[in-house]
């Protein structure tokens, strides 16, 4: 049986999709990232391709990706992110033009033309204000769950500013304002607004629709609604987001398969 594998060696976690030859997802999955990168996703593929009834000999090519693409020793080759993401998100969302990945510690925004080629793109991975490690600091300094962000921002009256464009210095303002006696409902709106309008400077003013979100922060409740609202525009939520970028790996490896044949 022919196979195709995807790998997304990320800041934060390692995804993996295996594809058919007809490109049927034959099984996916993740793991938190960690020390000895290689060996964390040589179990990972291992895991799949049991869970597929597949054998390593099975797999035609192999496409890493990732901040950490460089190390895998089982793929073939390397392709970028920026790439990667584009092909996975038009896998399943065939009509989207503009792409917002939102991951572990930083952001994209992926401009298509109509045939779903990369036209331009825009990266933040100088500082992780923008990203999933900035929620979770955010989370921890409040004492709530990740997943709960959402709710209490829902709840939010007046929105804090938080006007650092650094994690360590955010950190330090918020502890500010919570000392201040902010709202912790109002920190948090305040937080998913700075991260999003930051973003939406990123996307600029003429987007071109539809829009797409995805990577890990995708998942957290409340995030696409805070981006809608900067950029003034609806947001669709890529399906399964975490997956993206290894979707697109194994995609562009299946392409690669059936040119070569």
């Amino acid at each position: 049986m022919q196979a195709y594998a995807g790998i997304d060696a990320g800041s934060r976690t390692i995804k993996i999709v295996l594809l058919g030859a007809d490109g049927r997802v034959l099984a996916s999955g993740l793991r938190d990232q960690g020390v000895e990168v290689v060996k964390l996703t040589e179990e990972l593929l291992d895991r799949l391709c049991a869970e597929a009834g597949l054998g390593r000999s099975d797999l035609t090519g192999t496409i890493a990706t990732g901040y950490a693409r460089n190390v895998i020793e089982s793929a073939d080759t390397t392709v970028t992110e920026i790439t990667c993401h584009a092909a996975g998100v038009r896998r399943r969302h065939t009509e989207a033009r503009t792409i917002v990945e939102i991951g572990g510690q930083d952001s994209k925004v992926i401009h298509l033309d109509n045939s779903g080629n990369v036209r331009d793109f825009a990266m933040n991975d100088r500082c992780a204000a923008g990203t999933g490690r900035f929620l979770e600091m955010v989370a921890d300094k409040l004492e709530a769950p990740l997943g709960a962000l959402g709710d209490l921002a829902a709840e939010s009256t007046a929105p804090s500013a938080i006007s650092s464009m650094c994690v360590v210095f955010a950190e330090t303002e918020i502890i500010g304002l919570l000392a201040g006696g902010e709202r912790r409902a109002d920190i948090v709106a305040g937080v998913q607004h700075a991260i999003t309008s930051r973003v939406a400077a990123m996307v600029g003013a003429n987007a071109v629709k539809p829009i797409v979100f995805t990577g890990g922060v995708a998942l957290a409740p409340g995030m696409a609604r805070a981006l809608a609202a900067s950029l003034d525009a609806e947001v669709q939520v890529a399906q399964d987001p975490q997956m993206t970028g290894a979707l697109g790996a194994a995609v562009l490896a299946l392409r690669m398969g059936s040119e070569r044949d």
